[in-house]
Parts: structure tokens; sequence; C-alpha cells
């Protein structure tokens, strides 16, 4: 049996989705552990491109069950419509599974992140709006409706209400909104009973089984280490914990079970949203990486910032996730532009940080810096084994394994699943 994590190793949009997908193929489950449809994946299957919003990348597979687990805050009007959507194109959706202790966002939710990031104004986190944020809130103060409560209309009615006698005195006398109809709630939630109903399992408890079982199970984390609400670069961060341990925590699945845990990142980086972003580039090459990249988020259509690789969150990463093995996707964005810089350490006020700055104050004024690497000019897009990579981009992963503090073990050179090159396969491991 294996149970692998796969986590983002930066600020999310690494190329998870893709690596989830080449993996889906050879495992039995795909859990998605945690964030809601504000966390997307694209993934390109035969040619045709996907782009996953609330659905585990492992939708896709012909073997795997997708499970959206314990973790997850399920908008189920967006569930939906993305079921449709990929049924529409011939995908098969109907393997879907969901735990019945996940939570589910309310309408509420949505009108209170908009109106809460009006409010905060120049001192907004960045969030997608969808509401996220206030569902992880209210399922921390005990207040939150899971899964399971829309199978009891009393018990839906009683929390609903409970939920809305303080949401709407704040919405009403701090925001200057209009009270919200418990009753419009409850029936919005009842509507999605019946379709929902035959989805929903004891996931912890299937997981687990699984395992026992000698079958293979996949959690692929939303978001990136860099977002998570304890590690990342709070408060510009998500509401979860997208890291190892919050794959457990959000899958039912225990620590001592996991075989491998796969860190997805970048050859270069690239962030969406506020905060600090030591590496970011405004000049033409920060250009190039967006439009050459295809820097655009899934969710959001919002450009990605972009900067050059960071061995100083690389570092990080691997530590708090425990990371086995690197998957470097996008190297073949870098093919032909001369040097290529990689951040090896910090300068905050004179003085050097190898590893990330405890003070949030630091880690805002750090300043890279950086050494250099040639580029290749070659086409690397067809190369399916590292040795068929030019000399010089074998340099520059050697260098970035050197300095990362973890094996990388694959390399992604082009969009699609088969343009990858796999170096130790963590199936095998």
């Amino acid at each position: 049996m294996a149970a692998i994590v796969v986590v983002g190793a930066q600020w999310g949009d690494e190329g998870k989705g893709k690596a989830t997908d080449i993996l889906g193929c050879q495992v039995d489950y795909v859990v998605k552990p945690n964030g809601g449809n504000n966390a997307g994946h694209t993934v390109v299957v035969g040619g045709e491109k996907y782009e996953l919003k609330l659905l585990p990348a492992g939708v896709l597979s012909e073997n795997a069950v997708p499970v959206l687990g314990n973790g997850v805050v399920i908008n189920l009007e967006a569930l939906f419509d993305e079921i449709d959507g990929l049924e529409a194109r011939g995908a098969n959706a109907s393997r879907l599974r969901i735990s019945a202790n996940a939570h589910v966002v309310a309408p509420y939710h949505q009108v209170l992140d908009r109106v809460q990031e009006r409010f905060l104004g120049k001192r907004a986190i960045g969030t997608t709006g969808r509401g996220i944020g206030p569902t992880y809130a209210d399922k921390v103060s005990r207040v939150g409706i899971r899964v399971q409560d829309i199978f009891d209309e009393s018990i839906l009615r009683q929390k609903v209400t409970s939920a809305l006698d303080v949401k709407n005195q704040i919405l009403v006398k701090m925001y200057n909104r209009k009270a919200i109809d418990p009753e419009q709630i409850v029936d919005y939630f009842l509507s999605y009973a019946d379709r929902l109903r035959p989805m929903v399992i004891e996931a912890e408890l299937e997981l687990n089984r699984a395992l026992d079982e000698g079958k293979h199970v996949l959690m692929e984390g939303g978001q990136a280490t860099m977002l998570d609400v304890d590690h990342g670069t709070y408060p510009f961060v998500t509401s979860s914990n997208p890291t190892s341990g919050g794959a457990c925590v959000g899958s039912g699945i225990g620590p001592t079970r996991i075989t491998s845990s796969l860190g997805i990142i970048k050859a270069y980086t690239t962030r969406v949203g506020a905060g600090p972003f030591p590496t970011e580039l405004f000049d033409k090459w920060g250009e190039f990486l967006q439009t050459t990249g295809g820097e655009v988020g899934v969710n959001t259509g919002r450009k990605r910032r972009c900067g050059w690789y960071d061995s100083v969150v690389a570092r990080y990463a691997s530590r708090v996730n425990g990371f086995t093995d690197l998957f470097v996707t996008k190297l073949d964005v870098l093919t032909g532009i001369g040097e290529i810089p990689i951040c090896v350490a910090y300068d905050v006020d004179g003085t050097r940080f190898d590893e990330m700055p405890t003070s949030q104050s630091d880690f805002h004024h750090a300043e890279p810096i950086y050494e250099t690497m040639p580029a290749w000019d070659e086409d690397i897009t067809g190369c399916r084994t590292f040795e068929e990579l030019p000399q010089r981009a074998q340099d520059y992963l050697n260098r970035l394994e050197e300095l990362s503090g973890c094996r990388i073990s694959y390399v992604g050179v082009g969009p699609g699943r088969d343009q990858t090159i796999v170096i130790n396969d963590v199936m095998e491991s």
C-alpha cells in the first residue's frame, strides 16, 4: 500500500494538477483534503485542457475514486456546475465521493467575504470572494454547516438560523446590507439533497480500509505551503493547512501511513494576491515569465506575479512538509533566456538570511541574493529522460536539488501528461 501526499511548495499554481493526474493513473483513490473552489488545477489530457476548481484532479483518472475529504469546504452550486461541465465534455464524474464531515459554503459566506474585503480597502487580503475564509471561520467557531446536516432538515434549520442570528446583525449594522432570510438558505441547501446523497460516504473509514487492503491513496493539496494559515506568509494566506500535516487532518489518514510527500515546485516562482514576494520581477523578465508560462489564475483570471526560483522558500517548504521528493514543473519556460538567477539567500538591512526570517517584517523587506547559471537554447519539450536534457538544464536542476534540500524525482517539460521526465517513481519507492 502507499499513501502519497502532493503539496505545493511555493504560493500555489505550481502544477499540482498535472502531478496528481499522472500519479492518479496508478492509484485507487485521489483525495482532496483541503480548500474549496478557490484552489484550481489545470490538467491537459489527450490534448484537451481541463480547468478544475473544486474537484480533485483524480476525477479525470479512468481508475481512481476521487474524494472530497472532510477538510474541504464545498460550494454545492459550484460543485454541480463543474460536474455538469465535465460530463458535457465526455468525462465521467460518477465515481466522486464526498466526506459526510466536510463543511459547505453558504450564500451568506460569500456575501460576508466580499463586503469584508471591500471594507478593508488597501489592507485587503486578496481573497477570491468565494466565501472560503468565512466558511472555515464558522467551522472553527463551531457554527458551520456540514454535508451530513443537509439530510436532516430540522438540524439544518437550527444551524442556519443560529448562524444568521449574529451574521445578520453584522450585515445590517456594520455593513449596511440587507438581512438574509434563513428559510432561503435552508431551501438552497435542501435543493441539492437528493443529488448529493449518493455521493456521501464515511470517507475516513473507507480510505483507511483501502490502505489496509493494500490499495494506493493519493492526497492532493490545494493552495500551497506559503499560503498555509500557520506556516505561510500570514496574514496573506488561505484559511486551511495545505501542507503534508494538513492533508492528514483533512482526510482522516494518520501520519504514520504516509509513504511519500511530494513537493510540486516551479522552475521559477509565482504568486497570486497580496503579500510579500522577495524574488518578484517588475521588468521584462517578469513579463516574459508571465506570458511564456501562461501565468493566469484558473479560478480568478488574475495575472500571476512572477519571479525567479527562491531556494530559501524551497528549503523551508521541504522542512515543514518533510518532502521526500520534488516535482519541478515548467522547466521549458526558461529555455533561451541567457542567464537564470537563483535566489540562494536574503539580505535584510545588511544581514544575510540563509533560512526563512522569523519576523514577517523581515520577510517583507527581504532582498534576494542571487547566483546565476547559464540557460540552454535547445527545445526540451520532447525530452523524456534526464540524460536527454541539455547539459545546462541538467546543471540547473542539480543546483536546485542541492539548494532545496530534497531530491528531484520528476521534471515537467511541457503541459501535457506525457511531457514529464521521471527520475525516481514515488510509486516504487
